[in-house]
C-alpha cells in the first residue's frame, strides 16, 4: 500500500470513528505520518472466526475498537435476520476490561437499530452467566465482550447462538461475510435507547442453578483460598459458595477485585508461570484444603493442592479426571466428552463405568454440541459440569464440584492427590505435558507447521511414529482443523497433537504417555518414567518443528 493510500484510508476511518480516544490516536499518527504504525493498523481486518474477535485495543481495522465492534454487531444482526430471527432477543454480557462496557452498549444499540431486541447484563459478570442467560431467556443469540485470560491491552467479542453454545462453522463465515458487506458505519443505525438492562434476577436464577451441581447430602467442609485473578469472578463465586454452605474462601486480596491492568501478573492466566504465586503465599498462611483460581472472566477454574511441604497447580487433565470420577461415583449418566488435546484418561473412566464417550475438536464450541452431554472438559482448565444450565465451560460450578469432592475426601482422611493415585492404579498413569511457544511473529507458527508437514518426524523419544495424521483433512469422526496428530509405537500409547492456538499467538503441542501401574508402590517410578518420556518427546519435537 502506497503511503498516500495508507494515509487516505486512515483519514477515512478516523472520520467515521465514534470513539474520541481512537480518533485522537489516528490523528496523531496521521499528523506525524507514522506510516509504520499505520500500516500495522491497516494491514487488513481483524478476522471474525469461531472465537469471534480478539485482539489488541487501538485504532484501525486490525485492532479492537468501537468501529470494529459496531461492524461485528451489525454483521451478526444481519445474519440473525437472514435466518428468520428478526425481532428475536440478543443478550449481551461483558467483563471489566478496558472498553468492555462501551462495546456492550454499542452492541445493544446496533441490535436495537436492526429491529432485534437487546438485553444487557446488569454489570460485569462471569461469562457463564451470559451463557446461562441465553437459554434461560430464550434468546436467539448472545454476545460476551471479553478477552478471557489475554494480556491487559486485549479485548474480544465472543458470539453464542440460541442453544447457548458458541458459534461453529459455517456460522462464523456467514457472519464474517455480513460484516464484510458493511460499507460504512453511517449505514448502521445506533439509537441512544430502546434496549433493556437486566436486573439482578438473572444472576439470582443462575446462582440457584449452581446448587444443582452438588449432591444434596454431600459434606461441605473443605476450606479454600480463592483468587479472581483481577477479574469478575469474586462476587459470584462467593455467593455460590455461601449458598452451598461451604466455608467462606480466603481471598487473595491483591487480586480480588476487577482491575483491567492486571497489575500483579504478566498474563492473567492461572497456567502462566508466576500467576499463582500470590495464591501460594496466601495458602502457606491460611493452610486450606485447596486453592481455587478463576481466570478474569471466570469461565475457567484452576485448582492447586498441597504436595509435600508446598503447593502445586493440578493440570487441567488431572482436574478433568477427578471431576469425571466424582460424577461417576455419584451415579451420573449421559455422555462424557472432551477435545482431542485432552487426556485419554476420560475415555477409560467412561468405558469402565459403561458410559458413552465422545472426542471433539478443540474448544467448548464443539464439546457443548455433543448430544446427550453430561460432562465435558478440556485440558486448558475448562469444565462443563451442568450442561443443561450452561452449555460452555463454567469456572463457578466447576469450583463448587471440586470443593465438594475435596470435602468428601477430607471426611475420609484423604486428599485430591490420593484420588489421583487411585485413578493411576486403576487406569495407568496418564502423564501429560505441553510444549507451548509464544511468538511475536505469527509467521514462526506457519513455518513450524509447514516444516512438520513437509518432513514429519519418523520417531520421537526413540518411539516410532506409527501414524501421522494431518487434521486439515478431517477424520472419520472429526471435521477438518489446522492440526497434526502423531501416534507412537510401544506400550506407552504415547501421542502428540500440534496446533496453533485459536486465541493467542502460540504454537501448542500436547503430549501424553500412559505408563502401566500395578500397585500404589509403583507410582513414584511410573511418574519418573512418564517425565522422562515426555521430556524426550518435547526435545525431539522441538527439533523437528524448528522451534
Amino acid at each position: 500500500m502506497q503511503d498516500t493510500e495508507l494515509l487516505a484510508r486512515a483519514e477515512a476511518w478516523r472520520a467515521e470513528d465514534p470513539d474520541p480516544e481512537t480518533r485522537e490516536e489516528l490523528a496523531k499518527l496521521i499528523g506525524s505520518a507514522d506510516t509504520k504504525a499505520l500500516a500495522e493498523r491497516f494491514a487488513g481486518t481483524l478476522q471474525f472466526g469461531t472465537a469471534g474477535l480478539r485482539g489488541e485495543l487501538g485504532a484501525g481495522p486490525m485492532r479492537m475498537n468501537r468501529s470494529v465492534v459496531i461492524r461485528a454487531a451489525a454483521g451478526l444482526a444481519a445474519y440473525l435476520k437472514g435466518k428468520g430471527e428478526a425481532g428475536g432477543l440478543v443478550v449481551v454480557g461483558y467483563d471489566a476490561r478496558h472498553k468492555s462496557a462501551d462495546f456492550a452498549r454499542d452492541t445493544a444499540a446496533v441490535m436495537t437499530g436492526a429491529g432485534l431486541r437487546a438485553a444487557v447484563l446488569p454489570r460485569p459478570l462471569p461469562t457463564p452467566v451470559l451463557a446461562f442467560a441465553i437459554r434461560h431467556l430464550g434468546a436467539v443469540a448472545g454476545v460476551e465482550v471479553t478477552a478471557s485470560h489475554n494480556p491487559p491491552r486485549d479485548n474480544g467479542y465472543k458470539v453464542y447462538l440460541g442453544d447457548g453454545s458458541q458459534i461453529v462453522p459455517p456460522a462464523d463465515a456467514e457472519i464474517a461475510a455480513e460484516i464484510a458487506a458493511i460499507r460504512t458505519l453511517h449505514d448502521v443505525p445506533r439509537p441512544d435507547s430502546g434496549w433493556e438492562t437486566l436486573d439482578e434476577d438473572v444472576l439470582e436464577t443462575y446462582l440457584a442453578r449452581t446448587d444443582a451441581v452438588l449432591a444434596p447430602d454431600s459434606p461441605r467442609t473443605a476450606r479454600t483460598v480463592y483468587t479472581a485473578m483481577h477479574g469478575v469472578g469474586k462476587d459470584t463465586l462467593l455467593a455460590a459458595f455461601a449458598r452451598a454452605g461451604f466455608p467462606e474462601p480466603v481471598l487473595v486480596a491483591e487480586q480480588a477485585d476487577p482491575d483491567p491492568d492486571f497489575p500483579t501478573v504478566a498474563f492473567p492466566n492461572p497456567e502462566e508461570p508466576g500467576a499463582m504465586d500470590l495464591s501460594f503465599a496466601a495458602a502457606r498462611t491460611a493452610d486450606p484444603d485447596l486453592i481455587i483460581a478463576n481466570d478474569p472472566d471466570a469461565d475457567r477454574c484452576a485448582v492447586a493442592v498441597k504436595d509435600g511441604e508446598d503447593w502445586r497447580m493440578l493440570r487441567g487433565d488431572e482436574v478433568g479426571a477427578l471431576l469425571a470420577a466424582h460424577l461417576v461415583a455419584r451415579g451420573a449418566r449421559g455422555v462424557f466428552a472432551e477435545s482431542i488435546v485432552s487426556s485419554s484418561l476420560l475415555g477409560r473412566i467412561a468405558e469402565k463405568a459403561g458410559l458413552p464417550y465422545e472426542e471433539t475438536l478443540t474448544g467448548f464450541k464443539w464439546i457443548a454440541r455433543v448430544d446427550g452431554l453430561r460432562y465435558g472438559y478440556e485440558e486448558a482448565l475448562g469444565y462443563c459440569v451442568d450442561p443443561e444450565g450452561v452449555r460452555d465451560k463454567d469456572g463457578i460450578t466447576a469450583a463448587l464440584l471440586v470443593t465438594e469432592l475435596a470435602s468428601t475426601l477430607k471426611e475420609q482422611g484423604r486428599t485430591l492427590l490420593d484420588a489421583l493415585d487411585d485413578l493411576a492404579v486403576a487406569h495407568g498413569l496418564h502423564a501429560t505435558d505441553q510444549l507451548s511457544v509464544r511468538v511475536d511473529d505469527l509467521a514462526i507458527i506457519t513455518k513450524a507447521m509447514a516444516a512438520l508437514r513437509e518432513a514429519p518426524p519418523a520417531e520421537l523419544a526413540g518411539l516410532r511414529v506409527a501414524r501421522a495424521e494431518d487434521l486439515t483433512q478431517g477424520t472419520a469422526t472429526l471435521p477438518p482443523t489446522d492440526g497434526l496428530r502423531y501416534t507412537l509405537d510401544g506400550e506407552y500409547r504415547a501421542r502428540v497433537i500440534v496446533r496453533p492456538s485459536g486465541t493467542e499467538p502460540k504454537l501448542k503441542c500436547y503430549l501424553e504417555a500412559v505408563i502401566p501401574v500395578e500397585a500404589h508402590s509403583d507410582l513414584a517410578s511410573a511418574r519418573a518414567e512418564g517425565t522422562r518420556v515426555l521430556d524426550a518427546i518435547k526435545r525431539d519435537l522441538s527439533a523437528a518443528a524448528g522451534i
